[in-house]
C-alpha cells in the first residue's frame, strides 16, 4: 500500500472503528495477529483482543473521541498525534463513574501489511487522565 492508502487506513481506523464504535469494521482493518498496545496501558493480541479494549473503554467512555492532530507516514508505518475526549460513565482503573469530561493526548504508532493493521503500540497521558478521574473534593 502507498503512504497515502495508509494514512488513510489510520483515518478509517479512528474515525469508523473508534469513534462510530462499528466493530463489525475490525474484520477489514486489523489483522487477525494484531499486536497492540492501548493508551490505557493494556497490551492485547489479536483482533478479538483488540475489540475487546475498545468495548472495556467505550464502557467506562461512551461518548469517548479521538481526535487525529496529525499523521506522519513512511513505508510501512504512520504514526497519528492524537487528543482523546470523553465522559466518565463506567468503571476504569477500579474508579467508579464521576461524569468528569476528560481530555488527554496520545501518540499511536502503527505498522501496516496487506492493507491491515498488523501492530499499534498507542502511548497516553495516562498521570493526566488519573488525574481527571480523580473523585471531585468534598
Amino acid at each position: 500500500m502507498s503512504i497515502v492508502e495508509n494514512k488513510a487506513l489510520i483515518r478509517r481506523y479512528y474515525d469508523e472503528l473508534w469513534n462510530a464504535w462499528q466493530f463489525d469494521l475490525a474484520e477489514e482493518l486489523i489483522d487477525q495477529e494484531v499486536r497492540f498496545r492501548g493508551s490505557l496501558g493494556r497490551m492485547v493480541a489479536g483482533r478479538g483482543g483488540l475489540v475487546s479494549y475498545m468495548k472495556h473503554v467505550q464502557a467506562a467512555f461512551p461518548d469517548f473521541h479521538n481526535s487525529i492532530e496529525e499523521l506522519v507516514a513512511e513505508d510501512d508505518r504512520v504514526v497519528a498525534r492524537l487528543i482523546y475526549t470523553g465522559t466518565h460513565r463506567g468503571e476504569i482503573f477500579g474508579i467508579g463513574p464521576t461524569g468528569h469530561r476528560i481530555r488527554y493526548a496520545g501518540v499511536g504508532i502503527f505498522q501496516i501489511a496487506a492493507g491491515r493493521i498488523v501492530d499499534g503500540w498507542v502511548l497516553g497521558d495516562l498521570a493526566g487522565l488519573l488525574l481527571q478521574l480523580r473523585p471531585d473534593e468534598k
